[in-house]
């Protein structure tokens, strides 16, 4: 089982806020792709901060948006879409769309909006 499995999503989530933050992005932008992802609303997305939930139970609670297969590219050097373990796979699928506000991508192209 990898680290990241068992890990608190509230202690990763203040690094995405900061990555984003530090390319001219929002902490509302973070939570708008979180949300888009993962199915969840604000309030959800804080009771999940709230009771350091575990990536685990974080994406066991998740209902994916339909359009994540769109979700394509490298994270860590790995292509997203031939990710064989499912959770590693919702992990990165989070990890690539932070990347892609980060670099400024507008958030159309980020939530696959046809």
């Amino acid at each position: 089982m990898h680290r990241i499995f068992t890990t608190s999503f509230a202690s990763v989530y203040p690094l995405y806020v900061a990555k984003a933050e530090r390319k001219g992005r929002t902490k509302a932008e973070v939570d708008e792709i979180i949300e888009w992802l993962t199915g969840f609303d604000e309030g959800e997305l804080e009771r999940h901060r709230d009771e350091q939930t575990t990536f685990e139970e974080f994406f066991a609670d998740a209902e994916l948006n339909p359009r994540v297969s769109a979700i394509t590219g490298v994270v860590c050097g790995v292509r997203v879409e031939e990710i064989e373990d499912p959770l590693m796979q919702k992990i990165r699928y989070l990890d690539k769309l932070i990347d892609e506000l980060a670099k400024g991508k507008a958030m159309s192209k980020i939530l696959r909006e046809a």
